[in-house]
């Protein structure tokens, strides 16, 4: 159990800003984005930082599993796998990355099964989805 002071995600970042001895070479092959981390570690961000981690993951975990909002949690996902693979991460997340396009591309027929069924239509999405046959029916039976 940690005490939300950050040092899981300061050690990352402190180890992802590191310039090693020629001939090696940087993790981080964009001064940018080195230059965002050395500023968030110069300003002491990691602690209140690590909670928006969480909280993102969590909000991006439920999306995904429930079925709610899959294509903003698939891009929330692919942005914080882009933050991963900026830092010099590899492992799974290039896969990771090509699995969270082809979410955001599939958002709309995403919302056949979860519950996006319900939500897109409250909030106007420009097309039709197809209503559930069981209600479709009794729609039919009570206009015929």
């Amino acid at each position: 159990m940690t005490n939300g002071s950050g040092d899981g995600i300061l050690g990352f970042w402190t180890r992802a800003v590191a310039m090693p001895d020629a001939p090696a070479k940087p993790l981080i092959t964009f001064d940018w984005y080195r230059g965002f981390l050395q500023f968030l570690i110069d300003t002491n961000s990691a602690g209140w930082f690590s909670y928006i981690i969480v909280g993102g993951e969590l909000a991006i975990g439920i999306g995904l599993i429930l079925g709610a909002f899959v294509g903003v949690a698939a891009a929330g996902g692919l942005m914080m796998n882009m933050a991963f693979l900026l830092a010099g991460t590899t492992s799974t997340n290039p896969v990771l990355a090509i699995l969270g396009v082809l979410l955001i591309l599939a958002w709309k027929n995403a919302g056949y099964i979860g519950l996006d069924r319900y939500f897109l239509p409250l909030l106007g999405t420009p097309w039709r989805q197809s209503r559930p046959k069981q209600a479709a029916l009794t729609a039919a039976a009570a206009t015929g």
